[in-house]
């Protein structure tokens, strides 16, 4: 668990002062975050159950449906994230396989391929930034 934590523990310093990811974030402090998904990653690669017993089944692309997850979110996710792999120096038979499914899990959590301000908001409605009316 501890490799996990030090990984999204450096992962998260990057989301702090991304201010394209940090506003996906309900909680100000990304504490709540880090912590679910330490959980997450330490379930899915064999550690304890705990996230599953006090969140469910992950559903990672219905927990991100919300979001405004584009490709240049994504690509900053990915910046973020292979900084932390990088700082926590994992063997490069751990490393592999790790960075291999955070790359995919990354390219499947895209939701649009609109410019930012249209397409899934946090409200989880779509926002075209048309009228609704003609008199609007």
């Amino acid at each position: 668990m501890d490799t996990f934590r030090r990984l999204v523990d450096a992962f998260y310093r990057g989301v702090a002062s991304d201010e394209v990811l940090k506003p996906m974030y309900p909680e100000e402090d990304l504490g709540p975050a880090a912590e679910r998904l330490t959980l997450f990653l330490a379930q899915y690669w064999g550690g304890p159950s705990t996230y599953g017993e006090t969140r469910g089944h992950p559903r990672l692309r219905m927990r991100h449906m919300p979001f405004h997850v584009d490709p240049d979110a994504r690509d900053r996710w990915l910046r973020h994230m292979r900084v932390a792999v990088d700082e926590i120096a994992l063997p490069p038979a751990f490393e592999a396989p790790l960075w291999d499914y955070l790359e995919r899990a990354a390219y499947a959590m895209v939701n649009t391929f609109e410019p930012r301000g249209i397409g899934p908001q946090q409200n989880g409605r779509a926002d075209t930034g048309l009228p609704v009316r003609a008199s609007d």
